[in-house]
């Protein structure tokens, strides 16, 4: 299912404009799992996100509200997300995402937490459950299409992969996700001046 939507979804974008991926060897190779870590400014971007990485298949994070019909609820866990509660997150929020990650599956994460055009500070989940899994965040940033009134003015889509960031080694782990908070702060900033400049 996730595979046929994501085509789909690719074909039916890519009349509105074809994508530009930047820097996609930064993308780890291998069968361990990471975290993908990327800017969030509208529903567009989750879906080229999703297409960029095929044929990989990435497992969202998304806000539990989106659960709660019976017919949006299937198609979520159909396209490979799993909900989590953003008011009340607690030590269950964690395991589903560790569990994949230990399966060598990849977690999609926004750590703005909502959609912005603004710089707003990162939400911790996603250096949280790096951290914890000792896997490494990629950071991702997009430009583009943000809604379909900006899809039927052929805004021009590019997505670009940062350098893959890991736990530092010789400290706690506390420090250690201080530093990584610090490392995707100043990384997605980085990347999206650099998509600015393209």
């Amino acid at each position: 299912m996730y595979t046929f939507a994501a085509n789909l979804v690719k074909l039916i974008l890519t009349l509105f404009g074809r994508l530009r991926v930047h820097q996609k060897e930064n993308i780890p190779k291998g069968k361990d799992g990471y975290v993908i870590a990327c800017t969030h400014t509208g529903w567009v971007d989750i879906l080229w996100l999703g297409v960029s990485m095929l044929p990989t298949k990435i497992h969202y994070m998304a806000k539990k509200e989106l659960f709660k019909s019976k017919g949006l609820k299937w198609l979520m866990e159909h396209l490979n997300a799993f909900p989590v509660d953003r008011e009340n997150p607690g030590p269950s929020t964690i395991k589903v995402p560790r569990r994949l990650l230990a399966e060598g599956k990849v977690v999609g994460i926004f750590p703005s937490g909502t959609r912005t055009s603004e710089e707003v500070p990162l939400k911790r989940g996603a250096v949280t459950i790096a951290g914890h899994s000792k896997v490494p965040i990629l950071p991702v940033a997009y430009a583009g299409p943000n809604n379909f009134t900006d899809l039927f003015k052929r805004v021009k889509p590019h997505i670009i992969y940062g350098e893959p960031i890991y736990l530092p080694e010789g400290m706690s782990k506390k420090e250690g996700m201080e530093v990584m908070m610090e490392q995707l702060n100043v990384a997605l900033n980085q990347l999206q001046e650099q998509l600015k400049e393209s």
